[in-house]
């Protein structure tokens, strides 16, 4: 085992729940407030399960994937921005966030009948906000993590 290099893996999975939670904080709570939109991608959910699969899951089902998909998806995306992008911590999770956001508003929700970006509307608007500041959040979480494992040394 390589004490002096430790898997960066249970710290980025720690920095994507924290990720996760501040997203649905800001989702619940601050999206009302600054954008007038509640966002609940677990319809987003719903919406492909039928669309694809023909699957009507319940929302508390579809909130739990999304809850993963944010949790270990989007950490795994920041992982990936920083590795092949070599920026640093604050730019890839910069990065990752607008590439996750234009997945969400520009591909999936097209998928499932909406229009592209859904009009760049208040709740694209919202999204862009939630998507970006999450995988910040996990960028920045994640280093300090990191530098908290490596010790003193480092």
């Amino acid at each position: 085992m390589n004490t002096t290099n430790p898997s960066p893996l249970p710290a980025l999975a720690l920095a994507g729940l924290i990720g996760e939670l501040t997203f649905e904080a800001y989702a619940w709570l601050a999206s009302p407030i600054l954008f007038g939109v509640k966002l609940e991608p677990a319809n987003l959910v719903i919406g492909l399960s039928k669309k694809l699969g023909s699957v009507n899951l319940p929302y508390a089902a579809a909130f739990a994937i999304h809850f993963l998909i944010g949790t270990l998806g989007f950490a795994a995306v920041v992982f990936l921005t920083k590795r092949v992008t070599k920026l640093g911590f604050l730019g890839s999770g910069v990065l990752a966030g607008i590439v996750l956001w234009f997945v969400a508003q520009g591909v999936l929700a097209p998928l499932m009948g909406r229009s592209f970006m859904m009009g760049f509307g208040s709740y694209t608007q919202s999204s862009f906000v939630g998507h970006v500041g999450m995988t910040i959040v996990i960028a920045l979480v994640w280093k300090k993590l990191l530098n908290q494992t490596a010790g003193p040394s480092a």
